[in-house]
């Protein structure tokens, strides 16, 4: 069995597929995207695939994956992680395929019968995710994610921290104690302002903080960690068991989130949840792209044993249609009841995708990119 060919789709509303094909037909699907830089991991695949992975057996892939990630100079970062790691889904996915197995078999079978499942809510007031976190209790859920706040300077006045932690009061006192709630700084809080804020926090019982500081300050986490009772996550910005690798030796670190589309797909992501139970920190795999990179995910969520629980994207429950409803074979394969869902217990990744409706979206002008955020004075501020 050979690669003999591979495409890649750019879609709405800001992903990118990836589609292997060997030899006797057999199709392999991946979803490698940098969010705002699709364009660029687009060119690191066609280097990557045309360079090396042309031609070899699809069945080798921890060889390929060693291939792809050492057979450069220059290793790491974003876009040749997330261009490997839409390349190892899509060679698990044909794996899968080739012996009519789930990829979680393949990786040592299942540690659970369902995945428990979180959403993120929006809004700006707070009336706003209070109504959002209630609609989602209502369907289901168990766990939701908010944001702590938008743009922040370094430091702030004390009715700007009120404000953040009267909001995270809210969203607590319309779920009740039940519910698991985590609040994003998504790295917008300096280390000065997060020491002050994370202690007001505690009060409300939240499950954790994701992103308290940058990932380029992570060495003031476990400075964090001791002055706050309050758990600590981070990881959607590091992108392999390398970037993992001071974390855990620092400490400080309750929860990994690790991203299956950026963190070196889904060989890296068990890799990384290995490190992480070996450190007594818990995964909670971070996922807000499409139906590929949710699939793998959830493969890797059905085996790893330190699984706390799986963020999603897009609409699973019963609701309007999502985006990715239009590109899949049958949308309710994420069958979710009462915060979980289901195992994805078919050949490969679990799910199968419309190649004709991709096609045709994938013919739409795309140029979707964060947007750039400034203060008052005009300065940038974190997105």
């Amino acid at each position: 069995m050979k690669i003999v060919d591979y495409e890649l789709f750019q879609v709405p509303p800001r992903w990118l597929f990836l589609k292997l094909e060997t030899a006797d037909g057999l199709i392999g699907w991946g979803e490698p995207i940098v969010e705002g830089r699709a364009a660029t991991v687009r060119t690191a695949v066609d280097e990557v695939m045309d360079s090396y992975l042309l031609g070899k057996d699809p069945h080798r892939i921890e060889e390929h994956w060693q291939a792809m990630y050492r057979g450069c100079f220059y290793r790491g970062g974003p876009v040749l992680m997330s261009a490997i790691a839409g390349i190892d889904q899509a060679l698990w996915d044909l794996k899968g395929r080739a012996f009519g197995a789930p990829v979680y078999e393949l990786l040592g079978g299942k540690t659970r019968d369902k995945i428990r499942v979180y959403q993120w809510i929006g809004g700006d007031r707070t009336d706003e995710v209070g109504t959002e976190a209630e609609q989602l209790c209502d369907v289901g859920y168990t766990a939701l994610k908010m944001d702590a706040a938008n743009q922040m300077r370094h430091l702030e006045p004390p009715a700007v921290v009120d404000e953040v932690v009267s909001r995270v009061e809210h969203v607590r006192e319309t779920v009740g104690p039940s519910i698991d709630v985590v609040v994003d700084f998504r790295g917008r809080i300096s280390k000065s302002l997060a020491k002050r804020i994370a202690p007001k926090l505690e009060p409300f019982d939240i499950a954790f903080i994701e992103e308290p500081v940058l990932p380029e300050n992570l060495e003031y986490l476990p400075t964090l960690a001791s002055q706050t009772t309050v758990p600590l996550a981070t990881g959607e910005r590091l992108y392999s068991r390398w970037d993992f690798k001071p974390l855990f030796e620092r400490g400080g670190v309750d929860v990994v989130q690790p991203d299956v589309s950026h963190a070196g797909g889904i060989s890296e992501m068990v890799r990384i949840a290995n490190m992480a139970e070996a450190h007594d920190v818990a995964v909670a795999p971070n996922c807000p792209l499409g139906p590929i990179a949710l699939a793998a995910s959830l493969q890797v969520s059905a085996t790893v044993p330190n699984l706390l629980f799986q963020d999603h994207g897009f609409d699973i429950y019963p609701a309007p249609k999502s985006a990715a409803d239009n590109y899949l074979d049958d949308a309710s394969v994420f069958e979710f009841m009462d915060g979980y869902l289901d195992l994805l217990d078919e050949p490969g990744l679990g799910i199968g995708i419309d190649e004709e409706a991709v096609r045709e979206r994938s013919q739409r002008n795309l140029n979707w990119h964060n947007q750039v955020w400034r203060q008052e004075d005009g300065s940038i501020a974190e997105w």
